[in-house]
């Protein structure tokens, strides 16, 4: 049984090799979003608690920023919990809030965030979170909003609508107030208005979505237009570096025409 772990192990790395001498030279992206999906059939699968499987995926988005660094992919965006996740029972939020606040504090610690300038940000209404919460944001979003090498952002009370009606009632606030007219209103001046507005590159290139899941859910709804669709048959805490080179791979493979 060792003797057939063993060879296992060898061939996944030999893959695992292969794939990334495939990726390395080709075709650099510059944002990949990621709707970490599967958390709670990934807990459910293994008789634990849903906000177990919450636990072990908040852990996974460590591994993944030093997966993208090594890519030198320059803005990372997660789907981390929607609008629509706060009609879930309130213990499971409760805990998930609580996982937050713990994940996002280490990631406020972590030394690759400062050594490779990092601008870490919450995307979505964040003012519906605990003020806990909201205050640590608000400590981290001021911690590296000097950072402009690469960008990590996790959307948190995000939904996709929300952020297309957000960004319309300022702009209409605008026009009231006499800063705009409604003929000032094209793609370039309505994108000053996403929740994404800080990054150079609003639209990711990929956008990959773990579980099985099809769909997305509301996600980048504005963003997403021109995005590269990626959808892996793996719960977000299993998810390893050979899912995120074969997502790559995959994108790499495509030939993408914007509509020309």
């Amino acid at each position: 049984m060792l003797k057939t772990l063993l060879s296992t192990i060898g061939v996944y790395k030999l893959y695992e090799r292969w794939l990334w001498n495939q990726v390395k030279n080709g075709v650099k992206l510059e944002h990949i979003a990621i709707i970490l999906d599967g958390n709670r059939r990934w807990a459910a699968s293994r008789s634990l608690e849903p906000w177990d499987g919450h636990f072990y995926g908040a852990s996974k988005t460590e591994e993944l920023l030093r997966w993208c660094l090594k890519l030198d992919v320059k803005s990372v965006t997660l789907y981390a919990f929607s609008t629509e996740n706060f009609n879930r029972p309130s213990k499971e939020v409760e805990e998930i809030m609580s996982i937050f606040e713990d994940k996002l504090r280490k990631i406020s610690e972590n030394e690759d965030v400062h050594e490779h300038k990092v601008r870490v940000k919450a995307i979505g209404r964040v003012n519906l979170l605990p003020k806990r919460l909201q205050e640590l944001i608000h400590d981290i979003e001021s911690a590296t909003k000097e950072y402009d090498e690469h960008f990590l952002n996790v959307a948190l009370a995000y939904g996709g609508r929300a952020e297309i009606i957000d960004a319309a009632r300022k702009i209409a606030r605008k026009v009231l107030e006499g800063e705009m007219i409604p003929d000032d209103i094209e793609e370039d001046v309505f994108e000053r208005f996403l929740y994404t507005s800080h990054m150079p590159k609003q639209d990711p290139d990929l956008i990959i979505r773990t579980s099985g899941e099809e769909r997305l859910s509301g996600f980048l709804l504005y963003q997403s237009a021109y995005s590269e669709l990626c959808f892996l048959d793996v719960y977000w805490p299993e998810f390893r570096w050979i899912d995120l080179l074969r997502a790559i791979r995959t994108y790499q493979k495509r030939k993408r025409k914007f509509g020309k």
